[in-house]
């Protein structure tokens, strides 16, 4: 299976020349890293900076430099800062062409669960709500199943919701797979999982149509 390092790597493939891409906390992170040759992104984040560059050398780190999830990073060349107002202008105005976001849950017919796990206390939902509130394109980067083995795929949230129905795409440590009308349709198997892993893993509907090839990192 794949570790988190993959899966960004997996969703970086996704990305197209021109794109301006909202990376959300934790493992949408590390897409910044797996840029394709050849294609040039602006990646976008909430708290407001354009153009993050992959995350810093040790001993490089510029302390007053975060994302979004408080992590040091870097700006390329042309990168700028704002405030939060206008980055989230930007994010309502539908001017990113896709949104990377981690979530706790996922349901077969888009709906996201990703802010709060009832009894934790959490700081607040984040910029989360406005991201799936306004794109039209939106990809989760995700482990297939929970620390027990329980999968995160589900046939309905159990979480309280971020957004519903707007998540296009899932990538997990085991596959990728589209939201369609009927369920997660799956597109690619992880290096050594078998499609029977990937239904035994997954509790809402999938759709498996013909041989399914295996992803090429």
């Amino acid at each position: 299976m794949l570790d988190r390092n993959g899966i960004a790597q997996r969703i970086a493939q996704e990305l197209q020349d021109g794109w301006y891409v909202n990376l959300g906390i934790g493992i949408p992170t590390l897409v910044a890293n797996y840029i394709p040759k050849g294609i040039s992104v602006e990646f976008q984040s909430e708290n407001g900076l354009l153009g993050m560059g992959p995350f810093p050398f040790d001993g490089e780190e510029d302390a007053d430099l975060i994302n979004a999830g408080k992590q040091t990073v870097t700006m390329l060349p042309g990168g700028s800062i704002f405030d939060s107002s206008l980055s989230f202008a930007m994010i309502r105005g539908k001017h990113v062409q896709l949104t990377v976001l981690g979530a706790m849950e996922v349901a077969d017919n888009g709906d996201i669960a990703n802010w709060k796990i009832p009894g934790k206390m959490v700081k607040g939902m984040g910029g989360a709500m406005d991201l799936v509130a306004s794109a039209d394109n939106i990809i989760v980067a995700m482990a297939h199943t929970n620390k027990r083995g329980q999968s995160k795929l589900l046939r309905q949230c159990t979480l309280p919701l971020t957004g519903v129905k707007c998540v296009k795409k899932v990538v997990t440590n085991m596959a990728v797979m589209d939201i369609t009308p009927d369920g997660f349709k799956l597109l690619e198997r992880a290096p050594g999982v078998s499609v029977e892993d990937i239904k035994n893993a997954t509790e809402g509907r999938l759709v498996v149509e013909g041989e399914i090839p295996e992803m090429q990192l």
